[in-house]
């Protein structure tokens, strides 16, 4: 049986937990902060897990990481 492709660009945005929970990172931080509060680009920063009902999409694309 020949080798899985891991898509490159979803395991560069995402990483994986010890309980086996996807991070990802949150959209609008790049650019055009400048009208954005600092509420808002603080709460930005933070970090999040990917919904349950996600995990589907990313099994047959990370075939290594689960």
């Amino acid at each position: 049986m020949s080798k899985l492709k891991t898509s490159k660009s979803i395991s560069k945005r995402f990483y994986i937990t010890s309980n086996c929970n996807l991070i990802r990172h949150c959209a609008s931080r790049s650019h055009l902060l400048q009208k954005k509060t600092s509420k808002r680009k603080q709460r930005l920063r933070k970090k999040f897990s990917v919904n349950s009902s996600d995990l589907g999409n990313f099994t047959h694309r990370l075939p290594y990481i689960f």
